[in-house]
């Protein structure tokens, strides 16, 4: 029987790129998708075949960056965050009380979803783009900055704000729990040999894996030459480091290779060297497929894309989950992880040169890859997602 499913996901493409494929592959099996992201991801949603509701989000959120995370700025992202939940929960909600949904699957990241699954009292289903926590490894206690004080007065404040606006749309306290909150089903997009402590994990995780959306077709982009590529792209979040790309270009220019770099925010600083091309945004799937290196911010969607694509990473991150993800691709073989803030032009150079030339690194890349395509990841969470609506009871509350 064909259901109605709501995506509420956060505003950043690295969040909601790895759940194209689901959303997809439920399309393809007849259900229809109702998708609630900011306006910059709402082109790829609707490419995907689901009904866009786009929401004024899209918090700054880079206080998380660099090593001058502090107190001071979680508590920024905090209160941020809760003033875009209270702002614009109406407007989230209204499609949807005016269509309801059989289930919401949710950012596991963000409040908003959880608290419209509530407010529906429909289940929910927690989506993770990044790895999960349980009583063996919690990415929340790795994100709280050194100097975290829970006492902290403005941190308090928030609470009490979260709580009066539970109150006021009859809400759980479930629904505004922190992140490593369980839900009686959680997807997450990673594969469990790559998360952290993943064969602790038990049957309310499902290990998806990345997928390649369909949407993406071989041989879009072509390089101009046929020099080997090396691909430098910070993300689309935390990109606005001209410090960092001038010691890319430093170390990557003037070299055999051609050079793609994405600079986000950021201007490059200086002069261009010829080998060098540079985009404010670049087709991220299509030159993979052209690769030979990756250097990257190692967001768990740029890490994922790259290993679909046997790519070898070199990490150059700038928050603790980035940090995370290139200490675990290098663990497994996969790359090599750099100390962003102390970076030279030499040590990177070298490090590109040493995962291209590695041939057992090379073969582990290979395997990786040939693993990860060979499984379906949209439709293992589109089986998972109709299993559960089937058995799962409707929660209590909501109104």
């Amino acid at each position: 029987m064909a259901g109605h499913f709501a995506f509420a996901s956060l505003a950043a493409h690295g969040h909601v790129n790895p759940t194209l494929p689901l959303v997809e592959e439920l399309v393809s099996r007849g259900h229809r998708v109702t998708y609630a992201t900011g306006s910059e991801q709402a082109p790829a949603v609707e490419r995907a075949g689901a009904t866009a509701v786009v929401m004024p989000w899209g918090v700054e959120l880079s206080d998380l960056a660099g090593r001058g995370y502090t107190q001071d700025g979680l508590v920024r992202m905090m209160v941020a965050g809760t003033a875009e939940l209270t702002a614009s929960f109406d407007a989230l909600v209204a499609p949807f009380l005016a269509d309801p949904p059989d289930c919401v699957c949710y950012d596991a990241m963000g409040l908003p979803g959880r608290a419209l699954a509530d407010r529906l009292a429909v289940p929910g289903v927690a989506m993770a783009p990044n790895m999960v926590g349980n009583e063996h490894f919690s990415l929340r206690a790795l994100m709280w900055p050194v100097d975290f004080d829970p006492a902290d007065p403005r941190l308090v404040e928030v609470g009490r704000e979260l709580a009066a606006f539970a109150a006021r749309y009859g809400l759980s306290p479930a629904a505004l729990r922190p992140t490593d909150a369980r839900a009686p089903l959680n997807l997450v997009f990673v594969p469990r040999e790559f998360q952290v402590a993943g064969e602790t994990f038990g049957e309310a995780f499902r290990f998806l894996g990345p997928a390649l959306p369909r949407r993406a077709r071989p041989d879009a982009w072509s390089p101009p030459t046929g020099d080997p590529l090396v691909l430098v792209s910070l993300g689309t979040v935390f990109n606005d480091r001209p410090d960092l790309l001038g010691v890319c270009l430093e170390a990557l220019g003037g070299t055999p290779w051609q050079v793609v770099m994405a600079t986000g925010r950021a201007a490059p600083p200086g002069a261009v060297p010829p080998n060098v091309e540079v985009h404010r945004q670049v087709p991220q799937l299509e030159v993979l497929r052209h690769a030979a290196a990756f250097v990257s911010h190692t967001g768990m969607g740029s890490t994922m894309e790259a290993l679909l694509h046997g790519v070898p990473v070199v990490s150059v991150p700038q928050t603790p989950e980035q940090a995370l993800n290139g200490r675990r691709a290098a663990e497994l073989g996969l790359g090599r992880a750099l100390d962003t803030e102390s970076l030279t032009a030499a040590e990177l150079r070298a490090a590109v040169e040493q995962v291209v030339a590695d041939p057992v690194l090379r073969s582990t890349l290979d395997r990786w890859r040939d693993r990860l395509r060979s499984v379906d990841a949209g439709a293992r969470g589109a089986d998972a997602l109709e299993e559960f609506l089937a058995r799962a009871p409707r929660p209590p509350g909501g109104g």
